[in-house]
């Protein structure tokens, strides 16, 4: 790894970046004289500054990868261009090679480093610390670097190589330490979970406004409900996912769209969200890591409103989210629309609050009544994902810096809906267990009913029996069919960890799954409206059908998706990253 992490091991390059800080005031601590490690390391307060660092770390764009992570599921197109494209992760034609696994290997293990030198830094000096306050602060210090430690091993764990990387306990001090060799995944996956485990009982539950984004208690609950749950142990997975619902105070936000922008940022339902601020860090490149704001804003809107559109939601998405009946007893779906009339929604609250809709008459875009009066939907683009967009507050994406393309929008890794979504299916046992529908139902139509979306079950079933049911009686099975194609992506699509990639590997689907996307077929009409100024205006192709709806429309192919995908996709290769060839070519060991 001496390629991905310098070998001259000074404290500095740990701390350089400590100015570079999210938007609160303990990431935002200055720092220190340039000093080596024998030397800095002195009191607890030297490991805070160490502790920024990882935190800085985290911040990185590159573990999330939110871009190249999402084209290789099933929920995007990637950008403009249709009907073909050239894209290795949509075509699943990556190699090791490829830049996306490169800079996520790098962005992870420069976390891990910096974590470890917090770590062995604590358990030098805490023998010499006699305030109680000094001991207390260290080993809160402590714990938080073990926990984002274990959580970056986790995302190694389900990201590279069946979970098989080199493990790092120690701070390296020469080019040799680096030479280490691949761990096998069970000792990685039992590194990581101790790490969490060693963490959580020191970790508060909440912090401070000032504080915000520091790891919780309820945050480490949580991922270690979550890699249980991807280890189908579903009895322990539902026994920690419980206990972030029932013991931390967590509650679903009333508005799904406050989980999206920058106006309800760390709400109720955030469980752990990194923070990003549209401050500019003058001493360093406008594309370096270590600047504080994050560039999602423009990733996936149109050049119109200021963005590169080079991810889109893919077609039977957005068919998804139209086709979700919204709820005809809740009061939330009639509406004034565009035109001043009261009208019942469309769409669903989740449909308009995820997606730019060209004939949502309810939800703004950019400053403009609808999004059919902001942006022309050219180019056969149908929708645009509104997550992680500033939409709401600017009329461009622009206006958000003068200098370059950024955004504050902090970053939401996992918040209570997923862990209601988790919860569930840990019940139902993936799918086996009959006994556990009754309740799984009950935390899926929390979900749903937060977004005035027709719950599932018979009518007058369940915690909600006044709301519209759509009166099917599930199994086991046909419930976690609704999760694996409907929920968790409806409610979940373009967030997290790798969500939808993680889900389809784990749940075995992803081949079949391309193939099944790869036969449907869609056609476009176009929509017609009244602009604010009086004038006809006509959006060409913008409102997606599914071929069935009239089957003598001719089918327009320029929607049709996953066909060379479906070909190219090989499980043993595909399903999770290859180790980067710079560490094959930097590291003997290997």
């Amino acid at each position: 790894m001496k390629k991905i992490i310098n070998t001259k091991i000074t404290v500095i390059l740990a701390l350089a970046i400590l100015i570079a800080g999210c938007s609160n005031d303990f990431l935002d601590q200055k720092n220190p004289n340039e000093t080596t490690t024998d030397t800095f390391w002195r009191d607890a307060n030297d490991l805070s500054f160490g502790l920024v660092a990882v935190y800085n770390a985290f911040k990185d764009q590159d573990i999330m990868l939110l871009r190249e992570e999402t084209y290789r599921s099933d929920i995007s197109w990637p950008g403009f261009g249709r009907p073909t494209t050239d894209n290795v992760y949509y075509l699943q034609t990556f190699n090791n090679s490829a830049s996306a696994p490169n800079l996520k290997w790098a962005a992870l293990y420069t976390g891990i480093f910096r974590a470890n030198q917090v770590i062995k830094a604590y358990e030098r000096i805490a023998p010499t610390l006699t305030r109680e306050a000094d001991i207390a602060n260290a080993k809160l210090f402590n714990a938080e670097a073990r926990a984002l430690r274990g959580l970056f091993y986790f995302y190694l764990y389900t990201s590279f190589n069946n979970g098989s990387v080199p493990l790092f306990d120690f701070v390296p001090l020469a080019g040799k330490d680096f030479q280490q060799p691949l761990s096998p995944a069970e000792t990685i996956k039992n590194f990581y979970i101790k790490d969490f485990e060693f963490s959580l009982p020191l970790l508060p539950k909440t912090w401070t406004a000032t504080n915000k984004g520091r790891m919780t208690s309820g945050a480490v609950t949580a991922l270690l409900g979550q890699s249980y749950l991807y280890e189908k142990n579903y009895p322990k997975a539902a026994e920690l996912l419980k206990k972030v619902i029932t013991d931390f105070g967590y509650t679903l936000t009333a508005d799904i769209g406050s989980n999206f922008t920058t106006r309800d940022e760390h709400n109720s339902e955030s469980i752990l969200e990194i923070n990003y601020s549209v401050d500019f860090k003058s001493g360093i490149g406008v594309n370096d890591a270590q600047q504080v704001s994050n560039s999602l804003g423009s990733l996936m809107t149109p050049a119109t409103v200021g963005g590169f559109r080079s991810l889109l939601p893919s077609s039977w998405l957005v068919m998804e989210y139209k086709n979700e009946k919204p709820d005809i007893t809740d009061p939330r779906n009639v509406a004034v629309a565009a035109d001043g009339t009261t009208k019942v929604r469309k769409y669903s609250l989740r449909a308009s609050q995820s997606l730019a809709l060209v004939d949502d008459e309810f939800t703004p875009y950019y400053q403009r009544s609808t999004a059919a009066e902001a942006t022309p939907f050219n180019a056969n683009e149908t929708a645009y994902f509104r997550k992680y967009s500033n939409w709401d507050i600017v009329s461009n994406e622009k206006l958000i810096a003068s200098s370059f393309y950024r955004s504050g929008i902090n970053y939401r890794v996992l918040r209570l809906a997923d862990v209601y979504l988790m919860y569930a299916e840990a019940l139902i046992a993936g799918g086996t267990n009959n006994g556990g529908v009754e309740e799984a139902l009950l935390y899926i139509n929390k979900v749903r009913r937060r977004s005035a979306v027709q719950l599932l079950g018979p009518i007058g079933s369940g915690e909600f029996p006044s709301n519209d049911h759509n009166d099917i009686t599930y199994t086991a099975q046909t419930l976690m069919n609704h999760l694996m194609y409907v929920e968790r992506p409806l409610e979940l699509a373009f967030e997290g960890h790798a969500i939808r990639t993680i889900d389809m590997r784990r749940w075995g689907i992803a081949k079949t799954r391309f193939q099944e996307l790869a036969t449907r077929r869609y056609y476009a009409t176009h929509y017609t409206f009244k602009s604010s100024t009086g004038a006809n205006v006509t959006r060409w192709t913008s409102v997606l059908h599914n071929a069935s709806e009239s089957p003598t429309t001719p089918i327009n192919s320029n929607f049709s998706e996953f066909g060379n995908t479906a070909v190219n996709f090989n499980p043993a290769i595909h399903s999770y990253w290859p180790l980067p060839n710079t560490e094959l070519a930097s590291n003997n060991s290997l």
